[in-house]
This record gives C-alpha cells, structure tokens and sequence, in this order.
C-alpha cells in the first residue's frame, strides 16, 4: 500500500477544482501542489478567477438569508455533525497536513483534534450567545442588547496551520449565522480541497451548500477582491505582519472589520529557580516545533546568568537529538519547512546574525538533500541585533541572558510583535511581576509552559504588530457578530432621556 493513501480517502488522488460554493469549479490557471518532504508534485489544482468569485459571492448571498433564521441551537447541530466527520478522518487529514505543509504527522493531527475541538466548543456556544438587559432611567421602558449575524465573512489563511485556523473562524462563525468565504493559503490547497469534501458530506444532505464556501486563488487576483469588497463585513486573515498592514489598511477604508492574527517573535524567560527539565521540554519543543513555522513558535529564550552556561549545554545536547527527515515517520522530530523560499530566509537570516555580530552555537547550515531541510540552530546574541528583533519563520533560537527579572521583561517587550510570551520560575513575585500591568506585553503570557499549544477555551491573538485579533475561545464570538441596543416603551406616554421636557 503506497505511503501517500491518506489521499483516496479524502478523494483528492486527482484534482481540477479550486473552488466550491454550491457546486466545484475552477476556470483559473493551475496551481502546483508540493510535498516539501521531496518535493515532489501531489496535485495540480486549477485555481478560481474573477467570474468563480462572483458565483460564490452570489451562492453565499443567497444562502445567509436562510441560514441566518435557523436556530443558532440547529445551526450548532450542524456543526456537531461536522465534527463527528472529522473524527472520522482524523488520520488521513492529519497525514495530509503533514505531508502537504511538511510539520511531522502527530502534529498534524493534532491539528485535526483543534478542529475538532473548536467544533464541540462551538456547539455549546450555539446555545450561549448572550446579550444584557439593562435597567432605564425611563419608567415603564426596558433595555436590552442582542446579536445578529454579520453575513459573509472573508477567512484567509496561512500554510502553518491549515486546517486548524480555519475552524477556529468557521465554527464560531457558523453558529452565529454567518457564512464564509475560505480564501487558504497557496501552498496548502489540497488540505482545504480535502475539507471542503469534508464539510460538504455533512451540509449537502442537509441543502446547506453555501454555507461554508473555498476560494483556492492566488492573493493578486481573488485575493485582492475579497479584501476589498463591500458584501464582506469581516474579513479574518492570519499571516504576516507586512500581510496585515495590507489587509487591515483595504478593509479600514472601507469602514468594515478585521480580525488580524499576525506575526510573533516569542520570548521565554528563565529565572535561576527554574525546573530545568520543563524548560527545557518547553523550548525544544517551542523552538523545533513545526520547524519553527508555529506563529507561536519560542524565537527568544531569556537565561538568568545564574543557569545560562547549564541551560545552553542542555539545550545543545537536546537539539543533537532531534531527528529530521520524512514528516510521515514516527521517529522524525522536525519535518522540512515548507518550500524553498523559507530556506533562503533561514540563510539569509544567519548570514545576518553573523554580520551582527551574533554567535552560531548549534546547526545553522540547509541540508543538502531533496526536501526543504535545515537544521534547527541555535544563537548567541545580543539585544542590539536587528535581526533577532524580526520574526523568522524557522527553527532559529536567540539567547540572551540577564541579571535582574526586571532587565528581561524590558528586553522580551523591547520587540515590535506581541503574540505569546512565558516565564518559568516557581518564586509567586516573579510570576505576579511578569503578569502584572508592567509585565508581558503580549495577548498570551504563560507561566512554566511554553510560548505554543494554546487551548481552544481561551481567547487566542496578540497585541502591538500581532494585530490585536482574538480567536477561538473566551468571548471572541463577539467579532463576528453586530450588537444591536433595543429600548421597548410598554407605557402610554413618551418621557425622553436625561430628562428632557421637548414642547
């Protein structure tokens, strides 16, 4: 049985569509899909064009005004059956994330197990979309606020996560009554091609096709409609910080929303009380992750001067370990990253650390073999250095040390990005100090575990260039949801507010 036959059960061995509203289509140009593993071609997708746009703007019109009215309980349904039909595909979905993007097949599946998750959430939630009731200065009025659907809502995703970050948007938004347009990243369309199959089993029988609609284009055609259209009230986009300011700037002038998960460059600080063995879990698994293309992935490891020399030997052991090649083979620990363009910029990146005066302790060469391999590398450096202020996206791990708590929260926040951050110490001031006002800077600021793996339940975003968006959990419904005050007069007379006496 051939390694790739994840791909027949998810019905993706040849593939000519790029699009789905109510029905497949594609009359674009082709898209080469590339396993980053050997680089070779799994498919050739014919992406969607202006005229495929406007279908599925058009389907996804027409089905809101119904779904809209169905019971957000009954919409919760649906998307309880969804989550039954990944389960069943956990494994096949799972490989295929692994070998389309290239992060190891455990981490895609858990991948699969955050779609899931996000969907039992969203289920519960069905039933949870809370509004207020207020009291009114007015006598015999009553004030309340309530939630109603946005509409379409424009999701763009990045190749890092491509099946998961989609959920996150998709689930949530489903339950509030919108629909969604996918507009996934280019280098991972088979994954979204495979969930699309997915979702349409569970909503065709139901005739909600519509509903949850895919866009496979490239940002210069489709890409650029979507963000600047006005039948799209929100559009979520995850992915660059450069990214962002573009997304975010369109969709501003035309006074509609965004919700931008962007860039990190995440930091752990280690105070001298630290657990070394957790740290030292933590960072390997932060920094070496996914190959380091987790926009949680730890770039920045702060070591008190106390434990820097037996934190770095720990850590040079650890990484000599690591074992890189097939992210389909159990034993691998760090798959390739995704294509050839992230190599050069892991190169060219350390050809900057050197320039700067930075210090290569471990790794820093590609692997000279088919596949997009490096070697998850280590640096020494200092504060000054304008590259480690940059977000990367490979395994590179900046050190630095510190003497005082104080001196390492003003180094962690000294960057532009404001994703996650962590602190591991067992000392309770270290911990309030690095969670107070004065502390972590960033959306998500953890204490004895690492910068990635966020759970579902809480909101997931950052601040400063990270853009300010929160997904998935706590109350980050809201944003795609418009909030409407409503005041009922049940009195026969019209007293006004603040006690206004008009004629």
């Amino acid at each position: 049985m051939s390694k790739l036959d994840f791909l027949q059960e998810l019905g993706i061995e040849e593939v000519n569509l790029g699009g789905f509203s109510t029905k497949w289509f594609g009359s674009g140009t082709n898209l080469k899909s590339i396993a980053p593993a050997d680089e070779s071609v799994i498919a050739t997708v014919n992406q969607c064009d202006s005229g495929d746009y406007e279908q599925i703007m058009k389907d996804t019109a027409t089905i809101f005004q119904k779904w809209r009215m169905e019971p957000a309980p009954k919409r919760g349904e649906v998307v309880r059956l969804l989550a039954n039909e990944f389960r069943k595909h956990k494994v096949a979905l799972g490989k295929l994330i692994a070998w389309e993007m290239g992060k190891i097949q455990a981490e895609g599946e858990g991948e699969v197990q955050e779609m899931i998750d996000i969907a039992d959430y969203a289920v519960g939630l069905s039933r949870q979309l809370y509004g207020k009731t207020m009291h009114s200065e007015r006598p015999n009025h009553r004030m309340y606020e309530q939630w109603h659907p946005l509409g379409t809502v424009g999701i763009i995703t990045a190749f890092n996560f491509p099946g998961a970050v989609w959920a996150w948007n998709a689930m949530i938004a489903a339950v509030c009554g919108d629909v969604m347009v996918w507009k996934p990243s280019s280098k991972t369309p088979l994954t979204a091609i495979a969930i699309q199959k997915i979702v349409n089993q569970v909503l065709d029988p139901l005739g909600w096709n519509g509903v949850m609609s895919l866009l496979v284009g490239s940002s210069r055609d489709v890409g650029e409609m979507l963000i600047h259209d006005r039948r799209i009230p929100l559009i979520s986009a995850t992915g660059s910080c450069n990214m962002g300011r573009k997304i975010g700037g369109a969709v501003s002038k035309r006074l509609a929303r965004s919700l931008l998960e962007l860039g990190g460059n995440n930091g752990i600080i280690v105070m001298p009380d630290a657990d070394p063995e957790l740290v030292l879990r933590a960072v390997v698994f932060g920094a070496v992750g996914t190959a380091g293309q987790r926009c949680t992935s730890t770039r920045r490891l702060f070591l008190h001067k106390d434990i820097a020399s037996d934190m770095i030997e720990r850590l040079i052991t650890s990484y000599s370990q690591v074992k890189i090649g097939d992210p389909l083979d159990s034993k691998t620990l760090m798959g390739p990253l995704v294509d050839e363009t992230a190599v050069n910029d892991f190169s060219m990146a350390l050809k900057t650390v050197k320039e700067e005066g930075g210090e290569i302790i471990h790794g820093g060469k590609s692997i000279d073999s088919p596949g997009f391999y490096v070697e998850p590398t280590i640096v020494r450096a200092s504060i000054d250095m304008a590259i480690a202020r940059e977000e990367t996206f490979a395994p590179i791990l900046y050190l630095f040390e510190f003497d005082t708590l104080e001196e390492a929260i003003s180094m962690h926040n000294s960057v532009d990005q404001g994703l996650s951050s962590s602190i591991f110490t067992r000392d309770m001031q270290s911990v309030e100090n690095f969670l107070s006002h004065a502390g972590s800077d960033c959306g998500i600021a953890n204490v004895n575990i690492g910068t990635s793996g966020a759970e579902i339940g809480g909101a997931f975003g950052g601040e400063k260039d990270t853009g300010g968006g929160r997904e998935a959990g706590s109350d980050s419904w809201k944003v795609y949801m418009r909030r409407q005050t409503n005041t009922l007069n049940w009195s026969d007379d019209l007293p006004l507010a603040q006690g206004i006496e008009f004629g």
